[in-house]
């Protein structure tokens, strides 16, 4: 035998049992495979990564060739669904150009029965408000506010006011520069203690209290977490927040921030706060500060950490730790000694706390130290923080709030409209124009309308009125407000204003309003939507759009059509409204 040659190896019997025990895990695995991934693609239909909508999108396509590529099981179950009423809204068009009407130049009709008819075909039923009563009710409080505002600009209403004056009229209400109130005051009034012209930046908001003693609840999840020996747990936490104005009376108000420090009763069984939002009684995500610095990766709100670090039971250092640092100091080595804090709030112990309305979100001290900071969200606005709630567990001994603005933050900056027909609208053009933009706005949203007009608005398809821009905005519930809107609307000329009261959930009357008078008031060839913080670029569109040269018809933008509709969150959809069938 040669040297260095060995003989082939047999495997040992401990080898040979490691190689049967992967081998059967691997045919356990196969059979889990087989029995469980058949029924999970069944449920989810969902199509591949590489399918040819994935790859279309971001891209222009013809109409016929996107029917051609997409006609899967799922389209045509839509289009069987949405066949029907879309020949009858084509019908309705087709008649009222026959009727002797001219479309161009018709006023704007958008009523309730058009409305309502079209989203009330299917019944609703379910403990959850349906669209169609959403719709009704805001239809309802738009009519009231609406007549509201004929009222108060008629002739013997407005007889005493100066007409041709383009500054804007004082609100009615009156804005202090500070106000405070007493635990007992407010306990007398209403927990709610009211501000009339919400904050601005630089507002803040100090409260003096104490935390109650924790008194005994009955929470089987935390009780579950913890030692689970009873259903019954300490609990001692409480609750401030900045609530907006509610436009329906059962309705809850939107809590621009909801700050709620648990000292005892949490389900992490440590003291944390934590700060959220909502809006509709749909909550966003939770951000919470359990005693740990935010990390530097993590980003800051006007320089500061979203969260401080304080001592936790966990934390706390051994003896042996002490006599090394004071064996350091002996020998000379300079090591720094961070100073190190405890929750800041304890049972029976008065506090101050402040929250500050900073550029790029709340700053929350307590006893001058600072503790958290709460980035602002979209949609959350602390100019319409209307009242403070505070609730829970604590004592309120007074609430101070200074640095609030002199007017109304949903008037317009200085109460003036800008003079000069620089930034007018140009009229309509009776011809065919090529592109409608529709800017979705709110009644409120003076100072981004006034950014539009000053920089896209500016360019040269949008003043030839080769393209034509108008702002879509709704009623508001405030009396004043709309004033001031039906002002600006008749001195710029670039605002329709919707006859009901403005919602988040029945947004898509705006779009929908933006394709009728793309449709009736002007002869567009292409619609447009975008929002008034959006920097359109006029120029670029067109040039993409000619460049397509389509003649069936266009969809331009980012479409998917086996995107499941949202049931949680802001934007949820219920099963009432949009049902999606499983087979």
């Amino acid at each position: 035998m040669r040297r260095g040659s060995r003989l082939p190896d047999m495997g040992s019997p401990g080898r040979q049992r490691s190689k049967k025990t992967v081998l059967l895990v691997a045919a356990v695995c196969m059979v889990f495979m087989m029995i469980f991934i058949p029924q999970y693609l069944q449920m989810n239909e969902l199509p591949d990564i590489d399918s040819p909508m994935d790859r279309l999108e971001n891209n222009v396509v013809e109409i016929g060739d996107m029917d051609k590529i997409l006609h899967t099981p799922h389209r045509r179950r839509t289009e069987e669904e949405s066949l029907a009423s879309s020949d009858l809204n084509h019908r309705q068009l087709e008649q009222q150009a026959s009727g002797g009407e001219d479309v161009k130049n018709t006023p704007f009709k958008f009523t309730q029965d058009q409305v309502r008819s079209k989203v009330s075909s299917e019944e609703t039923t379910g403990d959850i408000v349906p669209l169609p009563d959403v719709i009704g009710r805001a239809w309802s409080a738009g009519a009231k506010a609406w007549e509201e505002l004929e009222i108060a600009l008629s002739p013997g209403e407005g007889s005493s006011k100066n007409e041709s004056n383009v500054t804007a009229d004082v609100p009615t209400e009156s804005c202090p520069a500070s106000l405070s109130t007493t635990g007992k005051e407010l306990e007398k009034s209403g927990k709610v203690f009211p501000i009339p012209c919400g904050l601005m930046f630089g507002s803040a908001i100090t409260i003096i209290g104490k935390p109650k003693e924790a008194h005994i609840e009955y929470k089987p999840p935390i009780a579950r977490v913890g030692e689970g020996v009873s259903p019954y747990v300490m609990v001692s936490q409480f609750i401030v927040e900045l609530q907006g104005l509610k436009v329906l009376k059962d309705e809850d108000p939107p809590r621009i921030l909801h700050l709620n420090p648990r000292l005892r009763g949490d389900w992490s069984w440590k003291p944390v706060i934590e700060h959220n939002t909502c809006y509709r009684n749909q909550w966003g995500a939770a951000h919470r500060c359990e005693g740990w610095l935010s990390p530097e990766y993590d980003e800051t709100v006007d320089g500061l950490p979203k969260c401080e670090k304080w001592l936790r039971e966990d934390d706390k250092k051994p003896a042996s730790a002490k006599k090394s640092w004071w064996l350091g100091r002996l020998v000379g080595r300079s090591d720094k000694e961070t100073l190190e804090w405890e929750y800041p709030l304890a049972e029976g112990r008065e506090f101050v706390l402040t929250i500050r309305a900073g550029v790029e979100g709340f700053h929350v001290t307590i006893d001058g130290r600072h503790i958290t900071s709460f980035p602002y969200r979209a949609g959350y606005v602390m100019e319409e923080a209307t009242g403070i709630l505070v609730s829970g567990d604590v004592d309120l001994i007074s609430l101070t709030v200074t640095s609030l603005p002199l007017t109304h933050p949903s008037y317009y900056p200085e109460l003036v409209l800008e003079e000069g027909d620089i930034w007018k609208a140009p009229p309509v053009p009776t011809g065919e124009i090529e592109l409608f933009v529709g800017i979705m706005s709110s009644s409120n949203h003076f100072a981004e309308r006034m950014a539009v007009r000053k920089t896209w608005l500016q360019s040269k398809s949008i003043q030839s009125s080769e393209v034509v821009a108008r702002f879509f905005v709704a009623l508001h519930a405030n009396k004043d407000i709309n004033l001031q809107l039906k002002k600006e609307a008749d001195y710029y000329g670039d605002i329709i204003i919707l006859p009901f009261i403005d919602r988040y959930d029945i947004v898509v009357l705006k779009t929908v309003a933006i394709c009728k008078f793309g449709v009736q008031n002007v002869t567009a060839k292409y619609i447009m939507k975008c929002d008034d913080d959006t920097f359109v670029r006029i120029d670029s569109i067109l040039d993409e759009v000619r460049a397509t040269a389509i003649g069936q018809g266009l969809y331009m933008g980012s479409m998917n059509e086996f995107h499941r509709p949202l049931r949680t969150g802001k934007w949820a959809v219920t099963a009432e409204v949009y049902f999606v069938r499983t087979n």
